[in-house]
């Protein structure tokens, strides 16, 4: 668990970042010891006036949590590719999200997820989609309901679990503006 702290430091690097990106402008790099020797994954999710404005992310890290946020959020600016990139005028109307991840783990059913607590990871293939955990709690689906948007996410038929579909669940913390 990271303290309150480290979750408003992650917040105000994943801030500076963003806004230098739109700018055009180099944000300083990162730092924060506490976090700099976790190398959990994380999503940076932005909202406009409290839509969904974009979201990247990393399953997996190989690079210190505050800079994989820094990067997270200047990549999320411009270059999720459901959205437009975030203008000027918007930010001040932006707020942020990370969510940092735990490692994933095949589970064999989906009576074995938890709505609320995990996220997942549907896999066939080169096919592979991902949900973050708050995301059937937002929409109130059921478990199936996950699954088949999970399916979708990733390219294949609502029902791909149900034919050699891979499931992976994580859990995630997160914290925002």
């Amino acid at each position: 668990m990271l303290t309150p702290d480290t979750q408003r430091q992650l917040l105000a690097i994943a801030r500076e970042a963003l806004v230098a990106r739109v700018r055009g402008m180099r944000a300083p790099q990162p730092g924060l010891p506490e976090a700099s020797q976790l190398l959990n994954g994380a999503f940076v999710t932005i909202f406009y006036k409290g839509e969904l404005r974009g979201c990247l992310g990393r399953v997996t890290s190989d690079i210190p949590l505050p800079e994989l946020v820094y990067h997270l959020a200047q990549e999320v600016a411009d270059s999720d590719p459901r959205f437009d990139p975030v203008r000027q005028d918007e930010l001040n109307e932006i707020s942020l999200e990370v969510s940092v991840l735990t490692p994933e783990r095949e589970i064999q059913s989906v009576s074995d997820i938890e709505i609320g607590r995990h996220g997942l990871i549907v896999e066939k293939g080169s096919h592979r989609g991902l949900l973050l955990p708050q995301v059937p709690t937002e929409h109130g689906w059921d478990r199936e309901a996950f699954v088949a948007q999970s399916c979708m996410k990733a390219g294949l038929p609502a029902d791909a679990w149900r034919y050699g579909a891979r499931l992976f669940v994580f859990e995630a913390e997160v914290f925002g503006e």
